[in-house]
């Protein structure tokens, strides 16, 4: 079959189908949604996601999402269950099957295993008659919409409204089971995301490797300090307090009389500074504006605590 439309032209007509079956769906979300979320709230053990075909890929990634905001779940093939892995699913579980029609034979098994042990089972299909719509103790029935493909039988729009429903479900249990930004951090220490998420306080430099003066520290042993310690920047202290910084900048601007001066008197007053328990990707922000390549941390009294490098934020994967 021949098409005169434009490639943009059968998008737009792709995503309009699939946006209108969303829309249909949030306005008749199931009535079952709450309980089915409530059930998997309860659950012991994992949560099971599993489907055939196309719908075996959006259990996958049903399955992921939930598994990294808070919510233990693992994908089981339907197929692999029948030949020994239905030992994965035990009665401290719960099950979400996908089948669009409701019939998909290599799921049959599996809703047998979940009724002879009364593991809780949440059905997503479009047919609420079906063998599978029937068994589920949470029915969650998708909208009558077409599939968006040039034949009507692609799973289209049935797959985008699944994985809709999927990340509906992953986001309320987030959500009620209280899941933040530090618990994400955890189940994603690599990539971008992890990075992004990361601390100050667990990539800074401490203890000896600070480059620390005093206000009465004579230039020569600063830049003594400043040169050991490799940042470009030596700290100012009064006490344990952080009372100005040396950077390069500050060495040039006074370079025809520093030898004679102390720390004090060439220091930057009332210094850029950062919190250990801000964002990296906070320290990043405050170093692009104000062009410079390192930042002290300090508490919430002033007291220096750490040091962080653009060299850092690189090697975590925030610059």
């Amino acid at each position: 079959m021949t098409t005169t439309q434009t490639p943009t032209e059968i998008a737009q007509d792709v995503l309009f189908i699939e946006g209108e079956a969303l829309l249909a769906l949030r306005d008749a979300l199931p009535s079952d949604f709450d309980a089915a979320v409530e059930t998997l709230l309860s659950v012991r053990g994992r949560v099971i996601v599993s489907g055939m075909g196309k719908s075996g890929h959006v259990a996958a990634k049903i399955a992921a999402t939930m598994a990294s905001t808070g919510t233990p779940a693992q994908s089981v093939h339907p197929g692999e269950a029948s030949h020994g892995d239905l030992g994965m699913i035990t009665p401290q579980d719960a099950v979400i099957l996908i089948s669009n029609s409701g019939e998909t034979r290599e799921l049959a098994d599996i809703i047998a295993h979940t009724r002879r042990f009364s593991i809780p089972l949440v059905a997503i299909t479009k047919n609420p008659l079906s063998t599978l719509g029937q068994q589920a103790d949470c029915l969650l029935a998708l909208p009558e919409a077409p599939e968006a493909c040039a034949i009507g039988m692609a799973p289209t729009t049935s797959t985008t409204c699944t994985m809709a429903l999927g990340d509906a479900m992953a986001v309320a249990l987030m959500r009620l089971r209280g899941f933040e930004r530090e618990n994400f951090l955890a189940f994603h220490p690599g990539g971008t995301l992890g990075a992004q998420l990361l601390r100050v306080s667990a990539v800074m430099h401490k203890g000896d490797e600070l480059p620390v003066v005093h206000g009465d520290t004579p230039m020569g042993e600063t830049l003594l300090e400043m040169t050991a310690k490799g940042f470009g920047v030596a700290a100012v202290l009064d006490g344990s307090h952080l009372a100005g910084v040396i950077t390069d900048g500050d060495l040039r601007r006074n370079l025809d009389r520093l030898m004679e001066c102390r720390a004090g008197e060439v220091a930057t007053r009332s210094p850029r500074t950062i919190g250990p328990e801000a964002l990296l990707s906070e320290a990043l922000g405050i170093m692009n504006a104000n062009k410079i390549s390192a930042l002290f941390a300090v508490d919430k009294d002033g007291r220096l605590q750490g040091l962080v490098h653009i060299h850092d934020l690189l090697r975590s994967g925030v610059a």
